[in-house]
Parts: C-alpha cells; structure tokens; sequence
C-alpha cells in the first residue's frame, strides 16, 4: 500500500514538472511603445535570471486592449546586447495594453503577462528621460535659417557678378541639409550631450556668462534685416527665452573645450595656437562620442 501511494506521489510530481511553464525568468520593459497614427512603435524588454541577463531567447509578444476590443497584435522580438530584445508594433490608439510575451529557449517555454500603458510621444527623441520636442526641432530649424539668411545678405554685400551666383546657390544648397530633421536632431543631440557632460565635470553656466553670450548674438542679429524679420514672425519674446536656454548649454559645452584647450597647451607648450585647437577639438569629439554612447537615448 505504501509502495503504491509513493508511485502515486511520484508520479503527481512528474505530472507537475511536465505542466510546468519553464524557467522563471524576471522581464521588464526598458523601452514602451508610443501611439503614432500609421507609425510602428519600436519597444523593449529586458530578461534576467537570477540577476543574470539570458541570451539565445526566442521572445514574441501579443498585445490587446484590456478595456476595447481591436483584436490582438502579434509581434516578434529580436535580441539585442545585454538581454535585451526589441521589436516594433502599430497599434490603432493609445490606452492601456496586456502584453503576453512567450519566451522559448532548449524547447522550454515561459509565459509572463505585462501591463503597458501606451501614450502619445511627447516629442520626437528622449536622452535619458527628457524629451526633444518637436518645438525643439522647430527652434534648431529657425536658428540654421537665420545662419544661412545672414550669409546671404553678407555675400550680396561683398561679392557680384558670377561669384555672387556661385555663394548664392551654394548657400542654397545648404538649406535642405539644414531643414533635415535628422540633422537637426544630431546638432540637439550633439549640444544636450556636451552639456551633461560639463555638468558632470562640475561647470556651470552662470546668468552673467549667459547674459553676456545672449547679449552678443542679438547685437550680431541686429545688424541684418533678413535676420531681425524671421525673429519677428517667429516671436521676439518666445525667441529670446528659449535661445537664453540654448545658450545655458552652450556656455556649458564651451567649458569643456576650454579644458581640453588648456590640457593641450600644457601637454603641447611649444604647440601654436591652431596645432593646439585642433588637438583640442580632436579630442572634444572623440569626448562626445563615448558620451552619447554613455547616455540612454532613445529615438521614435
């Protein structure tokens, strides 16, 4: 009678084992998917076990309205570094989504149901958790405008004939380049994250150094119709209010190059002033790179 209650207890265990649903790996999303009309919306997830990222997953997802019926949305995840894997998904309207992603691995498969709350983006790209809104967009369109207006009216001043022609259309050709929305986005990009980074280092941009840059800018303004229009239509006081935030990180940007100008002279004393800055500049680059690597950007 025990033998057989024991091959009974046995093999309930098996039974169990066989119902099983696989490892129990801990998932969250590093990455939610946004509502953009007609637009898929690229997410991530992150997998661990036992605090340890697992690679070599087959991860796909199916998400559904919890309180509307528009049918479910499957999607397949590819992995990325880290545990990571990431896919897109166009879905009908914001709200709230379950998400039911199947994780599979050596033919064991794990089920693990998410909540996601799927909202409208705020802007166009984020570096780590502030948004770059379409405004800030907007506003890097107007500023290359005024650079390239400028231009113009001083090469109609100073040259004529052919070589007028030639600035002209040069200039001209530039414009779509400074229009591109991914350019603009790298030049926002480029500044936010050299700010950071002076941030990190422990400068500051005090109101005097960014009153007296300001100050600079718009008696230069000042001195073009092309330029003084274009702040006009666009709005003189929304203008000068966010170009006093641009310039907050401009000072902070402008710091980190000084240094770098500074550790050149020292290292370099024999060095002129064009070696120096070259060097400098050389090295401000190869800074921006490893800390636009550092930051967590994302881009929709």
């Amino acid at each position: 009678m025990k033998k057989r209650m024991l091959f009974v207890l046995l093999l309930m265990i098996a039974m169990l084992a066989g119902c099983s649903s696989g490892p129990d790996y801990t998932m969250k999303v590093t990455k939610e998917p946004y509502y953009q009309k007609d637009t898929a919306s690229g997410f991530e997830i992150k997998v661990l076990e036992n605090k340890k990222a697992i690679k070599g997953l087959k991860v796909t997802a199916q998400l559904s309205m919890t309180n509307m019926d528009h049918g479910s949305y499957d999607v397949k995840l590819a992995e990325g570094k880290g545990g990571t894997y990431s896919g897109k998904v166009m879905l009908p309207m914001g709200g709230k989504y379950e998400a039911v992603f199947t994780l599979e691995k050596d033919g064991k498969k794990t089920e693990k149901v998410i909540d996601i709350n799927v909202v409208k983006p705020k802007g166009v790209a984020k570096i780590n958790g502030d948004w770059i809104t379409n405004e800030d967009i907007a506003f890097y369109q107007l500023f290359n405008k005024l650079q390239l207006e400028m231009n113009k009216e001083t090469a109609q001043k100073k040259y004529s004939g052919k070589q007028l022609e030639e600035e002209l259309a040069y200039l001209e050709s530039q414009e779509k380049v400074s229009e591109d929305k991914n350019q603009l986005l790298t030049q926002i990009i480029r500044l936010r994250s050299m700010a950071l980074l002076a941030a990190e280092k422990g400068h500051k941009a005090t109101d005097a150094e960014v009153d007296e840059a300001v100050l600079k800018v718009r008696d230069q303004y000042n001195q073009y119709d092309s330029a003084k229009k274009l702040i006009s239509e666009y709005g003189e006081g929304q203008f000068w209010a966010t170009e006093n935030e641009q310039f907050k990180l401009i000072v902070l940007s402008q710091k980190v190059l000084k240094d770098l100008i500074t550790k050149a002279q020292k290292e370099n004393p024999k060095a002129g002033d064009q070696e120096i800055y070259y060097q400098a500049q050389k090295e401000y680059e190869d800074l921006l790179v490893s800390q636009v690597n550092s930051l967590k950007i994302e881009i929709l």
